[in-house]
């Protein structure tokens, strides 16, 4: 059950809660709609979960709906992500047939909700052409965006282009993600839940208990990087800048996720990690369920270390999530990361494995500074990405594009 809204004024104030009411107020009744493709497991269901109850608190009429595929259509979005985030990737007609067919089916069920509604938010590429399927529709509709689009194979972008082209807006983490549209771009960043279960305060004993439930040993510095098991998460080069660690002083290790439904490569990798892991008693593999948010909560505050070394990351709630808790984070030196690690001061931006092992060190060392780049770390998340701020935002885009329609009205 979502937390209420005012319950925030502890951490954030009555003035920004306050703000909040008032910009919702001339919202009041609007149907909105958001769509994606999973209820669990990543980010954005993450964000969903907690944002459309939000909206409902202040009086918008918003849901949220999730459309269905088959295996086809989840290898073709994989791929998609894959090249949108730089990789080459074949562009199957097969595939890409199936993708255009599921979101045609799906759009049969949902048809009278999107049509009907006055925003609609599609999020990343797998619902993309539901606006193509909904002819009818009265309200606006927005693509959200929420992968790197810095340097994206062009043949995938290209293809893909053509259905986001005709969005009324679209909504983007950073400004090098966005890509040239006809319509006008928004930047929004992420942000996380606060008084979720992932990251509520802890009572003492569930930090200490994690040590016991995952055979970890509470004398040895813990290094930990929670993400779903993907390439792009680069786990293979965590595991080896833990062994570059391991030359020196003794560590454990601990990779922690999951999957997700709409990821077909996810055991995949898991299992290339399981054995680059090997037998080493110290590398702790943990695939936990999509709702272990208090285990994660607890791994990440018994950690000394947090690390998210991403090759490519629209974001990486993740490194969010380790920084409110008042750790610094060794992040790979790339997309939203780079909004959230300061080099030098809420952690350390790397891009290879002996970076990592490099600076992981330098904390090891020096636990003043470890702490001192903690309560920087935590500082930087209330300033900028709780969920009121990125509530906010939303409320301030469907306002002005509200707005901006009654002008050309009046005019």
């Amino acid at each position: 059950m979502t937390t209420a809204l005012d319950e925030y004024r502890a951490i954030v104030g009555d003035e920004v809660i306050d703000h909040l009411h008032q910009l919702a107020a001339p919202l009041h009744g609007m149907r909105v709609v958001h769509v994606n493709s999973t209820r669990e497991g990543g980010g954005v269901a993450e964000i969903l979960n907690w944002l459309v109850p939000f909206k409902q608190q202040l009086g918008l009429e918003a849901r949220w709906e999730v459309i269905s595929g088959d295996s086809p259509f989840y290898q073709c979005t994989k791929n998609f992500h894959n090249g949108l985030q730089g990789s080459p990737v074949p562009l199957s007609p097969a595939l890409l047939r199936a993708y255009e067919r599921t979101n045609e089916e799906n759009s049969e069920r949902l048809r009278p909700i999107l049509e009907e509604a006055d925003f609609v938010f599609i999020h990343d590429p797998q619902p993309a052409p539901l606006l193509r399927f909904c002819p009818n529709r009265k309200g606006k509709w927005v693509w959200r965006c929420h992968i790197d689009l810095s340097r994206p194979y062009r043949a995938v972008w290209k293809y893909l282009r053509d259905f986001v082209a005709g969005y009324d807006a679209s909504i983007w983490s950073l400004a090098d993600f966005a890509q040239p549209l006809p319509h006008p771009l928004y930047l929004i960043a992420p942000s996380i839940d606060p008084l979720s279960q992932k990251n509520r305060e802890l009572f003492s004993g569930e930090v200490e208990a994690v040590y016991d439930r995952y055979g970890l040993d509470p004398d040895l510095p813990l290094i930990t990087q929670v993400s779903r098991f993907d390439r792009f998460k680069d786990p293979l080069g965590v595991i080896q800048a833990y062994r570059l660690i391991r030359e020196f002083t003794p560590v454990q290790l601990v990779l922690a996720g999951g999957g997700a439904s709409d990821d077909p490569e996810g055991e995949e990798v898991l299992r290339e990690v399981r054995e680059a892991a090997g037998d080493d008693p110290d590398i702790h593999i943990l695939h936990l369920a999509a709702d272990a948010h208090r285990e994660i909560n607890a791994l990440q505050r018994a950690s000394t270390v947090c690390v998210q070394k991403s090759t490519r990351e629209g974001f990486g709630l993740t490194v969010t999530e380790a920084l409110w808790k008042g750790k610094p984070v060794i992040g790979g030196d790339t997309g939203g990361i780079r909004l959230q690690v300061i080099n030098h001061h809420t952690g350390f931006l790397v891009n290879t494995p002996e970076g990592a092992a490099l600076r992981i060190r330098y904390l090891l060392k020096n636990r003043d500074r470890l702490e001192a780049m903690g309560c920087k770390a935590r500082a930087l998340v209330l300033d900028n990405f709780l969920v009121t701020r990125h509530l906010r935002e939303y409320l301030t885009l469907m306002f002005v594009t509200m707005h901006a329609d009654m002008e050309r009205i009046e005019m």
